[in-house]
């Protein structure tokens, strides 16, 4: 278990070189998870009744990026790939939510 205390303590240090609080990031990151799938489940029933979907969608994509707004918002001296690695989460999100969307709504995939 050695190699764990090392991981933790590498972990916690990443917090205060770039001015975030792990435990935070952490709670926004696994907290968020079931709003994001209540908002994707409003979604789609709000598509299939042709209800408007903005305000669905809108909660759905705040829900997947919180955690990642945290760090941009509060973080500091952050590498530029961990920038890239936000965006390509984000784009990857995007494109995986509305595939969920489309199978869920019409039966087929994209």
């Amino acid at each position: 278990m050695e190699w764990w205390n090392i991981f933790k303590e590498w972990f916690l240090s990443l917090g205060e070189k770039y001015n975030v609080n792990p435990y935070i990031f952490g709670s926004i990151y696994v907290g968020a998870i079931p709003f994001f799938f209540i908002c994707l489940g409003w979604t789609i029933k709000n598509i299939k009744n042709k209800k408007p979907v903005v305000l669905s969608l809108l909660l759905t994509g705040f829900c997947f990026i919180s955690a990642y707004l945290y760090l941009i918002i509060s973080g500091r001296n952050i590498p530029f790939w961990v920038y890239v690695f936000i965006a390509v989460m984000i784009i990857y999100g995007v494109y995986s939510t509305f595939k969920k969307i489309r199978i869920n709504t019409t039966g087929s995939e994209l």
